[in-house]
């Protein structure tokens, strides 16, 4: 049974202006809805995008649409119909708590960060509504990256719900020329793609940095996809779902690109720079390889390149154990 439609009027709330929340909210508002709302946490931030119709700590020299409203009150979502927590994923179970009493009846949320909750290894989408319990938490991810996005680069993800008629509503709503939204209904295998891709994207930036080549990196992200898929469908999801934008893309992108923190951190383990290396806590991929290897194991699910990387972070393997482990492996059926 399809859900009611609701208004095309419905207001859009972005929480969180760092730069992929500010670069959702520009390019909603670019489709021409007047009824996008950015909201920050520095009241500094929202006046400058106010007069000045300017980021630049987050999106240097993009201009941001003159319909683009932002300010620094929580309470403002609560005149709109969809909101997005933009936020890290570490910080969305605070949000949730903090703008409950704010958000209406029927509001559609939607997490736009990859990650699993520290200490517990949940998916964003289990944390949110544990908290907003009577609220529909939807999720969107796939390959993007902000200023892209921002500058109306062509640019496709991923939004799931709980059903394929609320995901392919919201789809439709947020969607505009440039920025294409594909809708799903496999929360769990567009969240695992999300987080997981950083694990494996760790793993091409350590072949990267031990100068392996390309070759050896096309083979990274070939393996690591299987090895993906595998664990999307040991934990429920469907295992297809990571050959799509969520997954395949998101990786391609994030293994390739040196806009990624995570291939960056794992170019420095494959230098066997340390020092060089972002923060472990600022990087997804750390966090969630650790997280991924013990679920793994639990399930009895052979995952050498999560256990790899996992056991680099951990700094009881190096490069080349790390290496020869993977490249010694039995041979068996592709």
């Amino acid at each position: 049974m399809s859900e009611p439609m609701r208004s095309p009027a419905d207001k859009v709330a972005v929480v969180g202006a760092g730069a992929f929340g500010t670069a959702l909210a520009t390019v909603i508002a670019r489709t021409g809805r007047s009824d996008v709302t950015l909201i920050a946490r520095r009241k500094d931030v929202a006046d400058a995008i106010l007069s000045q119709r300017r980021h630049e700590e987050a999106l240097p020299g993009i201009e941001l649409p003159e319909g683009l409203l932002a300010t620094a009150e929580p309470a403002s979502v609560s005149s709109a119909g969809i909101v997005l927590f933009a936020m890290p994923s570490q910080a969305q179970r605070e949000a949730a708590q903090a703008l409950r009493p704010h958000l209406a009846p029927g509001t559609d949320i939607v997490i736009c960060a990859k990650g699993l909750e520290r200490g517990t290894g949940r998916l964003l989408t289990e944390v949110v509504a544990e908290e907003l319990r009577d609220l529909d938490v939807s999720v969107l991810s796939g390959p993007g990256f902000a200023a892209d996005i921002a500058t109306g680069l062509p640019t496709a993800m991923v939004i799931a719900s709980a059903t394929a008629d609320r995901a392919a509503r919201l789809a439709t709503a947020l969607s505009g020329p440039s920025f294409r939204l594909y809708p799903s209904a496999d929360r769990t295998g567009v969240q695992l793609g999300g987080a997981l891709k950083n694990v494996l994207a760790i793993a091409c930036g350590i072949v990267e940095g031990a100068g392996l080549g390309d070759s050896a990196r096309a083979a990274m992200i070939a393996r690591g996809l299987a090895e993906l898929s595998r664990y999307v469908a040991a934990c429920g999801g469907r295992g297809d779902t990571v050959r799509g934008l969520s997954g395949l893309g998101d990786l391609v992108l994030t293994a390739t690109s040196h806009q990624s923190r995570n291939l960056r951190y794992g170019i420095a383990l494959g230098r066997k720079q340390r020092a060089a290396q972002p923060t472990a806590d600022l990087v997804e991929g750390a966090l969630a390889a650790s997280v991924a290897a013990t679920e793994a194991r639990r399930l009895g699910l052979d995952m050498p390149l999560t256990f790899a990387v996992a056991a680099m972070i951990d700094g009881t393997i190096d490069v080349e154990t790390a290496l020869e482990q993977l490249m010694s492996r039995p041979i068996t059926q592709e």
